[in-house]
């Protein structure tokens, strides 16, 4: 993996945070109270688990 493709990621991700901002403000403005209200530790349990979904995506498709 490159800087140049983690860059390239992160600018999906950019873009596909900004078109559901677009098409749907008011789901993604629940979304985030939902955020709010959750506990550390769920917070916490969710990051770890997209981290490791992500890294894992990431590894797999640098075998490609």
């Amino acid at each position: 993996m490159t800087f140049t493709g983690l860059l390239q990621g992160v600018a999906v991700v950019l873009a596909l945070e900004g078109i559901a901002y677009a098409l749907a403000p008011e789901a993604m403005r629940r979304g985030l109270v939902v955020l709010i209200q959750a506990s550390e530790q769920r917070l916490r349990i969710g990051g770890l688990v997209a981290a490791l979904v992500g890294v894992s995506v990431a590894w797999l498709l640098n075998g490609l």
